[in-house]
């Protein structure tokens, strides 16, 4: 998946940029408070996408 999209679906399901680090930046569900982080790759892995919504505890998205 796409970056872009991903950040998008993220902010869609009330997960927000927090800051930067040095190759991720962390997010946070201000739903729950619970954090992850993501890196900055053009694309993120199917199964990376899955592992970090399941940090956040929301559903993972399905690419279509």
């Amino acid at each position: 998946m796409k970056r872009a999209k991903f950040i998008s679906y993220l902010n869609e399901h009330q997960c927000i940029f927090v800051k930067h680090g040095a190759r991720h930046d962390k997010f946070k569900n201000i739903l729950n408070n619970r954090c992850t982080y993501v890196p900055r790759h053009a694309e993120i892995d199917s199964i990376l996408c899955s592992m970090i919504c399941r940090q956040l505890d929301i559903e993972k998205p399905t690419e279509s």
